[in-house]
C-alpha cells in the first residue's frame, strides 16, 4: 500500500463509460430486443450464455427446488439478514400530507409507489443473495406491488439458477423470475416483450455491459444507479487494532482489483503496523491475487497531523464505507459530511453493514456520496404536488400571477387567470 500524506493523495479514478465498441454493442442488443422480443432474448442465451432456454420464466416448481439446495444455516441467516433489513427500511416510510390554509386553500403532497420495479441480479461468479435482499425489501415496504427480478441462464445451480439466489429473492417476496441477462435483460425490462411486461423503474448491479444498458434505457425508465468499484476508508488512532483495520481494508480489496481501500491516521505506529497486517493477512486470502492488484493499485495509507485533518480528507474522498476507528467514534460523526455507510467503533466491522444490520449496502461509489444516498423506501416511491386553491385565493394572488407571467411572455398563461378574476366581478383586469 503506498504511504503518504494526505494532502498529497487524491483517489484518480474516471466513471466508466465503456469503449466506442462496447456502447455500439449495447446498443444493437438494446434494439433488437425491442423489436424481436422474446425470440432476441433466446438468442443472445445461447450467443452469450450457451444456454437454450425454451421458458423464460423460472417455475414456482424451480423455486422450491432451490430450498432444498441449500443449507439450514444458509436459510436462517438470510432470513433474520431480511427481518433486520425489513425493519430498518420500514422506519424510512414517509406519509402523504395535507396543508390547509387559512383562505380554505389546500397544498399538499401524495406519495405513491411505482408500480413495477425490475430487479438486476448478476449470476456466476458476482451471484450475491445479500444484494437480492437489498434491492427488493425497501420496494416492497415502499408498497410496490410488482417485483420482477431477471438474472442470468448459465450459472451454476438447479436449471441454470444459483439456488441460494432463487432463495433469496422468494424470502425477499419475489416470484416472477425470469432466466435472462446482460443488456439484453435491461432491454426487456425497459421496453417490454412479449414474456416481459415493462418496468417503471431498474435496480441491481451488473457487468459494463449492463451498467451501459441501464444508461442507455434511463429516461425510458428510471434507474438507481451506475455503481462503481467498491471502495473503503479507515479513520483510526493509535487506539484501532491494526489487526482489525487491515482485515476491514482487505473485506473491500476482495471485491474487484479496482476496489479502493484506504486508512486515514494521525499515528505512524498505526500505519507501519496495519501495512504489515495487510500483507499478513492477504497472503491467507483465497482471492488474494485481486485483493494484492487493489492493494497495489488503490490502496493507500494515508498521515494527517490530526484527526480533525484525517475528517476533512474523508469528506473530500466521499467513500462508499468509512469506518471510523477511535477511542470516541461518536465525537466525529457529526463533522461527517460525505460517506455512504458510516460505521463507529471496533465491532461495527463493514461486512456488518453489507450482510446483516439493516442498512442499505447499495451505496454511493467514486465520489458521488457528495450529493446522493443509500438505496432507500424513497427511490421506490414518486410524489405528486396537490394545490387547491380558494376564490379568495385566487383573488388575492391573481394580479400578482399575471404579473409573474406577462413578464415572461405567457400571455396564455396570464389570461387564464384574469378571465376568472372578471367573471368574478373582480375590477382590477
Amino acid at each position: 500500500m503506498k504511504r503518504m500524506p494526505a494532502s498529497e493523495f487524491a483517489l484518480k479514478r474516471e466513471v466508466e463509460y465503456g469503449s466506442p465498441e462496447q456502447n455500439e454493442r449495447v446498443r444493437l442488443i438494446i434494439e433488437e430486443v425491442r423489436q424481436d422480443g422474446d425470440a432476441a432474448l433466446r438468442k443472445f442465451a445461447k450467443q452469450f450464455d450457451r444456454a437454450d432456454v425454451s421458458d423464460l420464466r423460472v417455475a414456482e416448481a424451480e423455486i422450491e427446488a432451490a430450498y432444498r439446495q441449500v443449507d439450514d444455516e444458509f436459510l436462517t441467516a438470510i432470513r433474520e439478514a431480511a427481518v433486520n433489513i425489513r425493519r430498518f427500511h420500514e422506519k424510512q416510510l414517509r406519509t402523504s400530507w395535507m396543508d390547509l390554509q387559512p383562505d380554505g386553500s389546500i397544498l399538499g403532497q401524495v406519495m405513491r409507489p411505482l408500480r413495477r420495479v425490475g430487479l438486476y441480479v448478476p449470476g456466476g461468479k458476482a451471484a450475491y443473495p445479500s444484494s437480492v435482499l437489498m434491492n427488493a425489501i425497501p420496494a416492497q415496504v415502499a408498497g410496490v406491488p410488482e417485483i420482477v427480478m431477471v438474472t442470468p441462464p448459465a450459472t451454476a445451480g438447479i436449471e441454470g439458477i444459483n439456488p441460494h439466489i432463487l432463495v433469496a429473492a422468494a424470502e425477499a417476496g419475489v416470484r416472477e423470475i425470469y432466466r435472462v441477462g446482460g443488456a439484453q435483460a435491461v432491454a426487456a425490462l425497459a421496453y417490454g416483450t412479449d414474456s416481459i411486461a415493462p418496468v417503471d423503474k431498474i435496480v441491481g448491479p451488473g457487468n459494463i455491459y449492463v451498467a451501459l444498458a441501464k444508461r442507455y434505457v434511463f429516461g425510458a425508465v428510471d434507474i438507481d444507479s451506475i455503481a462503481g468499484p467498491s471502495e473503503i476508508v479507515v479513520l483510526a488512532d493509535e487506539s484501532a487494532d491494526a489487526a482489525y483495520v487491515a482485515a476491514d481494508l482487505l473485506s473491500q480489496a476482495e471485491h474487484d482489483e479496482m476496489a479502493s481501500a484506504i486508512l486515514i491516521t494521525p499515528s505512524e505506529a498505526l500505519a507501519e503496523a496495519v501495512q504489515a497486517e495487510v500483507q499478513r493477512q492477504l497472503a491467507e486470502l483465497p482471492r488474494r491475487e485481486i485483493a494484492g492488484q487493489s492493494v497495489r493499485d488503490y490502496g493507500a495509507i494515508l498521515t494527517v497531523g490530526s484527526l480533525e485533518e484525517g475528517v476533512d480528507a474523508v469528506n473530500r474522498l466521499a467513500p462508499e464505507h468509512l469506518e471510523i476507528l477511535t477511542r470516541e467514534p461518536f465525537q466525529y460523526l457529526s463533522k461527517i459530511e460525505n460517506a455512504g455507510a458510516i460505521f463507529l467503533g471496533p465491532y461495527s466491522s463493514e461486512p456488518v453493514g453489507d450482510y446483516f444490520a439493516g442498512p442499505n449496502h447499495v451505496l454511493p461509489t467514486n465520489g458521488t456520496a457528495r450529493f446522493s444516498s443509500p438505496l432507500n423506501v424513497d427511490h421506490f416511491m414518486k410524489k405528486s404536488s396537490v394545490i387547491y386553491y380558494s376564490k379568495e385565493a385566487l383573488l388575492r394572488d391573481g394580479d400578482k400571477i399575471i404579473a409573474l407571467a406577462r413578464h415572461e411572455g405567457l400571455e396564455a398563461h396570464a389570461r387564464a387567470i384574469e378571465i376568472r378574476l372578471q367573471k368574478e366581478g373582480d375590477s382590477r383586469g
